[in-house]
């Protein structure tokens, strides 16, 4: 595929993204998918959090609403302002009665909406507790999909590195820690005209649609290993023990890019999609979730793959892919009784009903925590990668990112990201941002 017409085709996703955000379904039912539609009673407004997948939601819905009868609408928050749009709907009268928190967090400030689950089905259907945010026992929140990211690779041109005569890696199973990757990366740059690529790396954006890569997914691995540590899972005072590690990957990352490190304030998560889609880069540091922007393009599906995140700790040879959840159903107690019941009747039906599962797993391409999808596995080749990884006996490495103590320290720490990149702060602002603004954050957010 030519890049013009990539480009228009992700210029128009990024249209009907917007267009999509006030779209929903409209219909009416009494008990939801159980009842006929002309005693239709209560409505479902969900507010999902994921713009990846805002069509196929109302799709999804539109679908609920032709079989049952009940107005479900749904609104999407464009990316990095849904904890924003959350607060503002939640002052209307018409709030929702469906919305999403990250973790336990974003459970803090919103479980004195959080509807009781503990009856449901939709928890009754769930696999384990491990899936669940509770508040004593009462079931707040129950997490829906979930997800691994990693440096997603073309294994393509990654093995047309391999062959070169002066590779310092030359197979795949030799890449497995940071010094690997970075000799990796380094060669593939110093060869990008022979590879026919601008760069290892796709763009490090670090606008709205992409920084959360960087301040919040590639923040995840010097959290996990500090955690790891200390034996905790939270923490009021994050050390900072392992920013020297987050430094040089990020460091890394600017270096052998595909443009200037001085150019990231205007790259797009789209730029990096394209990129990565057209054979213009090598990896990509992105998720499960990615695999519908960058198919049935330029890199076929068998040479999609994804690695961990290496970032120079003793014995990441052994380290997985990040895998867990920010995604977590909330149902708004304060709703109406019916649009209580109407909700996680919704719910029930997105998560039993063929056409429901069919549309998480084949047509969202999730992966759930729910014992109703055994049969309904997302044909996703970097869904295949991770499970690779758990059959080898890697150790996956779990999202602490939904302990970051609020969303300023994610934009404070984005800034001072960015600042450092295009060489107008040093990275001694990083690393307060990191730390200090930890400590400020969590105090501000626990008063």
């Amino acid at each position: 595929m030519k890049k013009k017409k990539i480009i228009a085709m992700l210029l128009c996703t990024a249209m009907v993204g917007g267009m999509v955000a006030g779209c929903g379904s409209s219909g009416s039912s009494d008990e939801g998918s159980k009842s006929a539609k002309g005693d239709a009673k209560g409505k479902v407004y969900y507010l999902n959090f994921k713009p990846e997948q805002a069509d196929q939601w109302v799709d999804l819905a539109e679908k609920y609403t032709e079989e049952t009868g009940v107005q479900v609408d749904v609104q999407t928050a464009a990316s990095g302002t849904y904890e924003s749009q959350l607060k503002s709907e939640m002052a209307k009268d018409e709030a929702p009665t469906l919305f999403q928190v990250n973790g336990p967090v974003g459970l803090a400030t919103w479980k004195d909406y959080c509807y009781d689950l503990s009856d449901s089905a939709v928890y009754k259907d769930l696999q384990s507790d491990d899936y669940a945010l509770k508040d004593g026992d009462e079931v707040k929140s129950i997490a829906y999909v979930i997800e691994t990211y990693g440096l997603i690779y073309n294994k393509a041109l990654l093995n047309k590195y391999f062959e070169l005569p002066d590779a310092e890696i030359t197979s795949i199973d030799d890449l497995n820690n940071f010094d690997a990757l970075k000799k990796v990366a380094d060669g593939i740059q110093a060869h990008k005209d022979d590879l026919g690529v601008e760069g290892a790396f796709t763009s490090a954006g670090m606008d709205s649609s992409s920084d959360w890569r960087f301040k919040t997914h590639l923040a995840n691995l010097p959290i996990y290993y500090e955690y790891k540590d200390e034996g905790i899972s939270s923490t009021d005072a994050i050390k900072g023990t392992y920013l020297d590690n987050y430094k040089q990957i990020w460091d890394l990352y600017l270096k052998d890019s595909t443009c200037d490190p001085s150019m990231i304030s205007s790259k797009t998560g789209d730029d990096a999609a394209s990129e990565f889609a057209l054979g213009e880069a090598v990896f990509y540091q992105n998720g499960t979730w990615a695999y519908n922007d960058i198919k049935d393009n330029e890199v076929a599906d068998e040479d999609l793959g994804m690695l961990p995140i290496y970032i120079g700790v003793d014995g990441e040879e052994d380290q997985g892919l990040c895998t867990g959840s920010e995604n977590y159903w909330c149902v708004n107690k304060n709703a109406s009784e019916e649009d209580i019941q109407a909700t996680l009747d919704f719910l029930q039906w997105v998560v039993e009903s063929d056409e429901g599962r069919d549309a998480i797993a084949n047509e969202m391409g999730f992966v759930t925590p729910f014992t109703t999808f055994d049969e309904y596995l997302p044909a996703n080749p970097l869904v295949e990668a991770n499970s690779e990884y758990t059959k080898a006996g890697k150790t996956p490495v779990s999202w602490n990112f939904t302990t970051m103590p609020s969303e300023q320290w994610k934009n404070d720490l984005g800034s001072a990201l960015l600042e450092y990149a295009q060489g107008t702060g040093q990275w001694d602002a990083v690393q307060k941002a990191f730390v200090d603004g930890w400590a400020t954050e969590y105090a501000a957010a626990n008063e």
